[in-house]
C-alpha cells in the first residue's frame, strides 16, 4: 500500500507518536506566519520562554490587519512587531506588502514543508503542496522556540476532480459546491487532499482558493499535489530550486473519496450568514445589491484582479453600487498596474483598497445599515463586516463583477461575449523590499512597547476544587466571534488582554464581563459546536483573564478546544443532553479532586447546589493536554520543562 501527500508530508515532520487515525503526534514545524492581530500576543508569549533566537527554518510577521492607524494602538503594535522580529530573528513583512496568506505563497511557500500559522486561513499554503495548520499564537511560538506541534491525526479524505470548469466557473465555486455539500461541520477531523485529473487543469492561485476556504469547512487542514503548475509558478516567483514532485502513490489509500466533476459545477453564492448556506447564483438575481468587494486572502491573485478588470473593461460599475478592490500583495498590486488591469479597475468606478484584509475583517468599507454586500471574502458572519444589519453574500470574483456591473446578483454566465482569459504570468515582479530580514545578531536591539503592549497574563495551576456559579449559559454553533467580538474598534487592543476582555460576550450580554470580574470568575455552559468559526485565542485568553475556570458544552470545536487547553481552561462535555437542558444561568456547581480525577482519567461528578442535583461530565483529552492543564496552561507547561532542561544541564 503506497503512501497518499498527506502521510508522506507528516512522516517526514514526525518526532513524536505514530501516524494513525485518532492518534496524538508531534511534528516538526519547518515554517511559522504570524499577523499584526494575533502576533503581538505571540511574540509576548514567545519572550516568556527566554528563547534567544527563533529556531525554526523561516518564521515571518505580517502586518495585514490592523493597518488602519486611527489612534495610537495599532503603530505601537507594529513598531513591537518590527522590534522584536529583528531582536530574535524573524523577517517582518511591512504594512502595504500585502495579506499574510497571498505573500506567504509567492515568497516563501515551499512545498513538502510545514507551517504553522497564527490565522485561520494557514491551509492557503496547501496550494503549493504544503501542510499548513491554523494554531494559537501560543502554538506558533512554541513551535518558533524549537518544540513540537502536536496533532491528533485527522482523516485523510481525497477529493477526486474530474473533468474542466467551464466558462464563467472558477476555483471559488468549487470549494462553495463543497461546502453546500459537506456544511461548516464536514471537514472536523479531516485533511482534504486533491487529486484527479482535473486537478492539473487548475493554476496555484485557483488551488489556493479552494484550500483556503477548506477553513470553512472545519478542515484541519487541505492539501494540493506539487507538480507542473506547482513548478511553473514557482519558476515565476524566481524560486524553481525550491521545488519537487510530491505527489500520492498510485495505490494510497484513503479514508473517504468525495467525486467532484468540475463540469457540472455552476457559479454559486453563500447567503447570509453563514458559509454553508451555498445556492445557485441563477436563484438570486432579484437581489439588489449596494455593495460588491474584491479581495482578500481568498481572492486577491493577479489571476482573480486580472479577471475582474477585464470583465469591467470599458464599462462603468452601476450607480447604485460601490466597488472596492483590494490587491493581495505589493506584487499583484504592481503587477495588475503594469499590465493596464489596474487603469480598467479605476476607469470602472472601482475604489482601490490597499493590500490588506481590510473589509474581509470588518476593517473599514462597512455596508450601509440593513445593506447587501457581495464579496470574493471567505466569511460572512452576522456583523462580521462591521455592520450587523448588513447582509454579506460570498461568491466568486466573476460573479463579483457581473453584480457590480447590474447592480444585483448576477450569474456572470448571462454577460455578453466570453470570459477574460488570464494566464499566469512566466514571470512575476519579484521586489522583497518591504520584506525586512533580520540582524544576524539582534541581542542588542531594543524592543519598542508603546502603552498598548500590556504584560502577558498567567494563570494559576489548576486547583483541587473547582466552586463558582454560572455566569452565561449559550445555544448551539456559538462562534468565537460571540466569545470575542473583534470590530474595528476592538481588534487594535489584542495586545492588551485587560481592556479587551471588556467586551467578552458583549454581543451575547452585555453584563457578562462585569459580573465575571465581579465575582472572581466562573463557568460557562454551551450547546453543540461551541468555538464555532475562525480559532482566535483571545477567544480563549481574554476568558481565563476574567476567571473562566470551565466550559462545559455538548460539544467543541477542534480548534477552540485547544485554546481552551492552552489557556488552561477545563473542557467539559455532557454524557446526557438533559443535563444541559436543566442547567440554568447562575447555577453554583461544584467539581472536587480535580487534578485526581484528570490522572486517573474519570469522569467528573458535577454537583449543583442550586437545584441540589448532580450530574457525570466526560473529557476527551491526551496524557500531553492533562499535563498543560494541570500546569495552568501551556505557557507555564513550556516554562517549567524549559527550567527543568537547565537545571539538568547545569
Amino acid at each position: 500500500m503506497g503512501d497518499n501527500i498527506v502521510q508522506k508530508i507528516l512522516s517526514e515532520h514526525l518526532v513524536s507518536g505514530e501516524l494513525g487515525s485518532g492518534r496524538e503526534i508531534g511534528l516538526r514545524i519547518d515554517q511559522t506566519l504570524t499577523q499584526d492581530a494575533t502576533g503581538t500576543m505571540a511574540y509576548l508569549q514567545f519572550e516568556a520562554m527566554k528563547v534567544p533566537r527563533v529556531k525554526t527554518k523561516i518564521s515571518v510577521s505580517y502586518v495585514d490587519h490592523n493597518t488602519l492607524q486611527t489612534g495610537y494602538e495599532n503603530p505601537d503594535d507594529h513598531l513591537f512587531l518590527q522590534s522584536v522580529a529583528a531582536k530574535y530573528g524573524v523577517r517582518f513583512s511591512r504594512p502595504g506588502n500585502g495579506i499574510c496568506h497571498q505573500v506567504h505563497l509567492e515568497r516563501f511557500g515551499i512545498p513538502g514543508m510545514t507551517l504553522l500559522g497564527s490565522d485561520h486561513h494557514t491551509p492557503t499554503a496547501g496550494g503549493i503542496g504544503m501542510i499548513g495548520i491554523e494554531a494559537s499564537g501560543l502554538d506558533v511560538a512554541v513551535a518558533m522556540a524549537g518544540e513540537l506541534f502536536y496533532l491528533t491525526v485527522p482523516q485523510v479524505v481525497l477529493v477526486r476532480l474530474t473533468g474542466k470548469l467551464r466558462p464563467w466557473v472558477s476555483a471559488k465555486d468549487v470549494i462553495l459546491d463543497l461546502l453546500r455539500r459537506l456544511t461548516v461541520e464536514g471537514g472536523v477531523g479531516k485533511i482534504f487532499e486533491y487529486g484527479g485529473p482535473g486537478v492539473q487543469t487548475l493554476s496555484v492561485p485557483e488551488r489556493a482558493t479552494i484550500a483556503n476556504m477548506g477553513a470553512e469547512l472545519g478542515a484541519t487542514t487541505s492539501v494540493f499535489p506539487s507538480d507542473r503548475a506547482t513548478r511553473t509558478f514557482l519558476a515565476g516567483q524566481k524560486r524553481v530550486k525550491l521545488w519537487k514532485e510530491l505527489v500520492a502513490d498510485r495505490d494510497a489509500e484513503y479514508d473517504e473519496v468525495i467525486d467532484l466533476q468540475l463540469d457540472k459545477i455552476e457559479s454559486l453564492a453563500a447567503k447570509p450568514h453563514m458559509p454553508d448556506r451555498v445556492v445557485p447564483v441563477r436563484k438570486l438575481t432579484k437581489v439588489g445589491v449596494s455593495q460588491v468587494c474584491v479581495g482578500s486572502c481568498t481572492n486577491s491573485s493577479y489571476r482573480d484582479l486580472m479577471t475582474v478588470a477585464g470583465i469591467l473593461k470599458g464599462k462603468t460599475v452601476h450607480p447604485g453600487v460601490s466597488l472596492i478592490v483590494a490587491p493581495g500583495s505589493k506584487q499583484v498590486f504592481s503587477m495588475i498596474a503594469k499590465s493596464g488591469g489596474l487603469a480598467s479597475l479605476i476607469a470602472s468606478g472601482a475604489r482601490i483598497a490597499e493590500s490588506a484584509c481590510g473589509f474581509c475583517i470588518g476593517m473599514g468599507h462597512a455596508p450601509g445599515s440593513g445593506e447587501v454586500s457581495v464579496r470574493t471574502s471567505n466569511c460572512n458572519f452576522e456583523g462580521w463586516s462591521g455592520t450587523k444589519t448588513a447582509a454579506i453574500y460570498l461568491v466568486s470574483p466573476e460573479t463579483a463583477a457581473a453584480t457590480a456591473l447590474k447592480g444585483r446578483i448576477t450569474d456572470p454566465r448571462t454577460l455578453a461575449g466570453r470570459p477574460p482569459r488570464v494566464a499566469i504570468p512566466k514571470t512575476f515582479v519579484v521586489d522583497d523590499n518591504m520584506v525586512i530580514k533580520p540582524p544576524r545578531d539582534g541581542s542588542k536591539v531594543k524592543i519598542r512597547r508603546g502603552p498598548n503592549i500590556q504584560p502577558l497574563p498567567r494563570k494559576e495551576t489548576l486547583p483541587e476544587t473547582l466552586s463558582s456559579k454560572v455566569l452565561l449559559k449559550v445555544g448551539d454553533d456559538t462562534t468565537t466571534d460571540d466569545i470575542m467580538p473583534v470590530p474595528a474598534s476592538i481588534i487594535p487592543l489584542r495586545s492588551n488582554i485587560p481592556a479587551i476582555s471588556e467586551y467578552v460576550f458583549s454581543n451575547v450580554d452585555p453584563t457578562f464581563a462585569r459580573r465575571a470580574r465581579d465575582h472572581g470568575g466562573g463557568f460557562i455552559v454551551g450547546g453543540f459546536n461551541y468555538g464555532l468559526g475562525l480559532s482566535r485565542e483571545h477567544a480563549a485568553l481574554a476568558p481565563m483573564y476574567l476567571g473562566i475556570q470551565f466550559v462545559m458544552a455538548k460539544s467543541f470545536t477542534p480548534l477552540h478546544l485547544a485554546d481552551l487547553i492552552n489557556c488552561g481552561i477545563l473542557p467539559l462535555v455532557f454524557l446526557n443532553e438533559r443535563d444541559y437542558d436543566v442547567l440554568d444561568q447562575e447555577d453554583w456547581l461544584e467539581i472536587r479532586d480535580v487534578p485526581r480525577h484528570l490522572g486517573r482519567n474519570e469522569r467528573f461528578l458535577v454537583r449543583n447546589h442550586s437545584k441540589s442535583t448532580q450530574f457525570e461530565v466526560d473529557y476527551d483529552l491526551s496524557d500531553r493536554q492533562k499535563e498543560i492543564l494541570l500546569a495552568g496552561g501551556l505557557l507555564n507547561c513550556t516554562s517549567a520543562k524549559a527550567k527543568k532542561a537547565a537545571r539538568k544541564r547545569k
